[in-house]
């Protein structure tokens, strides 16, 4: 379940608190109160005849009428045989308050009764061990919160109910006000997949704030949080960023948290924008809602004191962003209005006597011609100008200039106060000290950079080289068969060639005499290695030589090291020797990659600085499987040595390419042997060549999870490829639609007729923009299904002549289709072939049905759905369109 039934635990008509008390301060107590300064709350407990104003009930079974919503704070081994009463009664939503469902083994056998009552009644369960749920725009306070919040636009959902207490406290002294405010506790049901799909589909929220301590279905949530972070910024907060804190944040909750860098990765593919401090919510939530998105990093400082400057540049440059370069000709201009001491340059000091004339002058002159991506106006109070003057000037200026993106900081306490007022009044962003208004800055620079990582069409793919499939099962079944966790360096290196990774050329002799001839088929010098369980390379007994070139060179070495080790560890068991050939690359650079599994979102795919000194540098990017050649770019953009790579002081870039390629191939490994729990490539050398792995390890490990199952994103279902074969004709192929798609997409979009165009889209639409296509083409497989009918070849390079897709609601329930066949395709069949397809993927998944809305003038999509047997009804509010729906659980 998802979003089902949630609307009644926001939105009930009836409430009832289960454990309702007159003993003051009780839990019982607070919560009665908090509900009855809404509206009429049936109580129930026992004991009483009355709680406070509301006329009390014995037990579930007397209550008059059933609740949407059931409160409970009573003992945890009430809790399943109350959710079963509820249940039965028609309840369809509670909040469990009370705690004792996490910790050993009967609280968590618990906690499973409490979830098998509900299930059957479909009653969705908040928490236990929560502070309750509130919306204030419809006056519900089901929690024991000690505030009741404000009204506003801000969604606020968290694991912590004290965090809850705290930032009701903070945001209402503020005027801040929220939507709805959701304290999970343990998320026994309802989860944050669950409030993100929630609120992406709420109108009365602007902006969704997140605190984590640990994601408990990773799937869920990444499919929730990609479809919420493109409708509305969700920022997000998550504790437990080293290992101390992840502990006890484990402790708190009942689960366990991953690696504070795998949530990183995953937090920014999903788009979302993550901060550390809480305060950084809600400005982040203020700047995201009054400020567009920069181009760029670039921030122009203007201010009048000097100090303040500093301090901001210092916090752009820690944060990593850019001071915008002044031109020339905004220089001069600013020589004819600022004083001679002015800074004449970035920040722009107009110094401390400056009156509003001047800070408008300034402004203006930065506004029309000065080239920066934001603008931060900063003003010290001082004796000698007004604050408040200044600050009206600004707005002025800036009722000119709404296309701009401007922040303000106007230091200080009282004196300032009706200046901020005024920025606010305006709609101008302002903060409380420059740091904090670079921070919002780089909030805007960060969501745009994710954002774009979100929406962002790759290029086309290229041929890539088609795995040997047979030959890595073979490899991993070995491992697996010799109950080793670890392939041998051989095994590994096979493995990567496999699929198509360059690897420096390595062979095993048993002897001396085979390790010279192994030397002669390299042909190049190359490095011996002692191959013995009981002996590393690494030993001070000689079991590593490098550089040895020729035969003869090979085969003494081999014998010495033999003889040395022999004298050395007479029991030592010797398998033989490995020679490996010596890439000698000058200029190349030493790349780590390779992969990790997490105990929350599964594999995740590493890429960053390699060599010996890997640990110390720690210079590395984490990403999610599976990659495409953009978001393997960006990857490798995260990190430090991206700058060296794209080449420097004359040296030539690597070829970046083949390093993005080297990663999109160990993500598909990852899905295609889900028996692989780890891989390291070190070092992988790049250059302008390409790029080849000197070093690998493979671990191995057998398991009944599926290589799709275990990914926290749904890679791209291969199965549902499909050739159709045309007679005389070249063949076509059905395949699922990639991001790489929209170029073709949209071209199909503009060859349709006017005719096509009104009847698919009920009017005249002469292009498909980019923000349409992307959402179009970048689907998330575990919750909708587009299949495009193209030509075989690379997707980004062939056209597309049909698009069926559907989207399901949260809950599986109903999905809605849509199709489109170019004319010159149209009668051929393929619309039945397509919609037949469509039909029998959401019947697979489980999808109870599938809708549509046909112009009913539109006979042909008219008559092939009742070929394909839905049933057609009437809209009476729009007579020119009909509903066809087809039921697919219909017996």
């Amino acid at each position: 379940m998802t979003i089902r039934n949630l609307d009644y635990l926001f939105r009930p008509k009836s409430v009832a608190v289960i454990g309702a008390s007159n003993r003051e301060g009780s839990l019982g107590a607070v919560l009665t109160r908090n509900l009855l300064q809404d509206g009429p709350v049936m109580p129930v407990n026992p004991k009483y005849a009355h709680v406070q104003s509301a006329a009390a009930y014995a037990d579930i079974a007397s209550l008059p009428v059933a609740p949407d919503l059931a409160v409970i704070a009573t003992p945890p081994a009430t809790v399943p045989g109350l959710i079963a009463d509820l249940g039965a009664r028609g309840t369809r939503a509670a909040i469990v308050i009370s705690a004792g469902f996490s910790g050993n083994d009967d609280a968590a056998r618990l906690k499973q009764a409490m979830l098998d009552a509900a299930r059957p009644h479909l009653l969705r369960v908040v928490g236990p061990n929560c502070l309750g749920v509130m919306a204030p725009p419809t006056g519900l306070n089901a929690s024991f919160g000690h505030l009741p919040p404000l009204a506003g636009n801000l969604a606020f959902v968290t694991q912590s109910g004290a965090i809850v207490t705290s930032i009701v406290d903070w945001a209402t002294g503020r005027g801040i006000g929220f939507s709805h405010i959701v304290s999970l506790g343990d998320m026994s049901d309802v989860d944050f997949g669950d409030m993100l799909d929630y609120l992406a589909n709420d109108d009365g929220t602007e902006a969704v704030l997140l605190y984590i301590e640990a994601v408990t279905h990773p799937r869920k949530f990444m499919s929730a949080a990609r479809a919420a972070a493109r409708s509305k910024p969700v920022i997000v907060i998550k504790s437990g960023r080293f290992s101390e804190s992840a502990k006890a944040a484990a402790s708190h909750t009942g689960a366990l948290a991953g690696s504070d860098a795998v949530y990183d990765a995953a937090f920014r593919r999903a788009g979302m924008l993550r901060v550390v401090e809480l305060e950084e919510l809600f400005d982040a939530a203020e700047t995201l809602s009054k400020a567009g998105l920069p181009k760029g990093d670039r921030l122009t400082i203007l201010t009048n004191g000097g100090g303040m400057g500093v301090m901001a540049t210092d916090t752009l440059m820690a944060t990593g962003g850019h001071l915008a370069e002044l031109p020339d000709s905004v220089i001069a201009a600013l020589d004819k209005v600022l004083p001679p001491i002015w800074s004449r340059a970035n920040p722009v000091d107009i110094i401390g006597d400056a009156p509003e004339s001047r800070y408008a002058d300034a402004l203006r002159i930065l506004l029309e011609d000065g080239d920066q991506d934001a603008l931060l106006i900063l003003n010290s109070p001082t004796a000698v100008a007004s604050a408040t003057d200044a600050a009206r000037a600004v707005t002025g200026i800036l009722k000119e200039h709404e296309d701009q993106i401007v922040l303000t900081n106007w230091i200080g306490g009282d004196s300032t106060r009706a200046a901020r007022e005024m920025f606010a009044a305006h709609n101008v962003p302002t903060y409380e000290t420059p740091s904090q208004a670079v921070a919002a800055f780089m909030h805007l620079v960060t969501y745009r950079r994710n954002q774009e990582t979100l929406m962002e069409t790759p290029p086309a793919a290229a041929a890539d080289v088609l795995p040997d499939l047979n030959r890595a099962r073979k490899l991993v079944e070995t491992a697996l068969a010799d109950g080793r966790e670890w392939m041998t360096a051989i095994e590994a290196k096979q493995m990567l060639a496999a699929y198509g990774i360059p690897v420096a050329v390595t062979l095993v002799a048993e002897t001396p005499a085979g390790a010279a001839t192994a030397a002669r088929e390299i042909d190049a010098p190359v490095a011996l290695k002692i191959l013995s369980p009981d002996i590393t390379h690494k030993t001070d007994v000689g079991g590593v030589i490098l550089g040895l070139d020729g035969a003869d060179a090979v085969e003494a070495a081999a014998t010495a090291m033999l003889q040395r080790i022999r004298a050395a560890r007479p029991e030592a068991r010797i398998d033989g020797f490995m020679i490996e050939e010596m890439i000698r690359r000058p200029g190349a650079y030493e790349l780590i990659t390779g992969m990790s599994t997490d105990d929350q979102f599964g594999p995740v795919i590493l890429f960053g600085q390699g060599g010996t000194s890997v640990e110390v540098t720690n210079d590395k990017a984490l990403g999610l499987p599976p990659l495409n050649l953009h978001l393997a770019a960006d990857m490798i953009d995260q990190t430090r040595i991206s700058h060296l790579l794209k080449g420097y002081r004359g040296l030539p870039p690597v070829d970046l390419n083949a390093v993005a390629l080297t990663l999109i191939r160990i993500s598909r490994m990852i899905v295609d042997f889900p028996q692989i729990r780890e891989i390291d490539i070190n070092p992988l050398l790049a250059d302008p060549a390409g790029v080849i792995a000197l070093d690998a390890r493979v671990r191995v490990a057998a398991t009944d999870v599926t290589g799709e199952d275990r990914l926290a994103i749904r890679p791209y279902p291969v199965e549902l490829e499909e050739i159709i074969e045309r007679g005389g004709d070249s063949p076509l192929l059905l395949r699922p639609i990639v991001p790489e798609d929209e170029p073709a997409l949209q071209k199909a979009f503009a060859g349709l007729t006017p005719e096509e165009s009104r009847l698919r889209f009920a009017g005249l639409r002469k292009s498909l923009p980019h923000v349409d296509a992307a959402r179009f083409t970048q689907i998330d497989y575990d919750r909708e299904m587009a299949l495009v009918l193209t030509e075989p070849g690379a997707p980004g390079t062939t056209d597309i002549f049909g698009v069926v897709r559907i989207h399901a609601d949260p809950d599986n329930e109903k999905a809605e289709y849509a199709i489109i066949i170019g004319k010159a395709m149209s009668g051929n069949g393929y619309g039945t072939l397509l919609m037949n397809r469509i039909i029998d993927y959401a019947r697979a998944r489980g999808t109870g049905s599938i809708f549509g809305y046909v112009l009913s003038e539109n006979r042909r999509m008219l008559d092939l759905c009742a070929e394909l047997g839905f049933e057609r009804a009437a809209i009476p509010e729009d007579a020119s369109v009909t509903k066809v729906t087809l039921n697919l659980r219909a017996t």
